[in-house]
């Protein structure tokens, strides 16, 4: 058997079952773990939650990496590992050490600052090889408009040689995107 790979996903924490944001991670949680891709995340609810459960009924394993700076958050029933930080930042960048590949989901400015970490870290190398899809196309305006800059003034780095966030139209399509980059 392989080293496991695992998938970090972020998104909001305030979806709800029978949400259209939390149904589609969940189906992206069961995506994950039926291409043999364990899925870690925030570990608490919302889109975080959605993505432990999918990944659970779909037979993976999970992570959560929580936050004793977010004091009212509980983890969720469906993390089989919790990896507790003190700060909101260190959770951040556990979240990221965890990761093979990274998604992001819609979200709001949480999310926003994961995607814009992961992506900056990507742009200078600081992190190499590492997949990272957004799902659906609720972050491309801000991933075009970023990107006039990227490549309006080239750079021997970055998306100057090839996208590095890809656009997912789907679950499925994020899902089979990260399995096929961490072969």
């Amino acid at each position: 058997m392989g080293k496991e790979r695992i998938v970090t996903v972020f998104g909001s924490s305030r979806p709800h079952e029978g949400n259209a944001d939390y149904e589609e991670a969940l189906s992206l949680g069961r995506a994950l773990a039926e291409r043999g891709l364990a899925v870690c995340s925030g570990g608490c609810g919302g889109v975080r939650a959605a993505v432990a459960r999918g990944a659970k009924e779909g037979g993976g394993k999970t992570y959560g990496v929580t936050a004793e700076f977010f004091k009212s958050a509980k983890v969720n029933p469906w993390i089989d590992s919790e990896v507790r930080a003190k700060t909101w930042q260190e959770r951040l960048f556990e979240l990221i050490r965890m990761g093979d590949g990274f998604v992001a989901c819609k979200g709001g400015t949480g999310t926003l600052v994961e995607l814009a970490v992961v992506w900056e870290m990507l742009n200078k190398s600081v992190i190499r090889g590492k997949p990272f899809a957004v799902l659906g196309d609720f972050w491309q305006p801000i991933l075009d408009r970023v990107r006039e800059v990227e490549l309006g003034h080239p750079a021997p780095w970055g998306e100057a040689n090839g996208r590095l966030v890809y656009i997912a139209a789907s679950a499925q399509d994020a899902a089979q995107h990260l399995k096929e980059r961490l072969k």
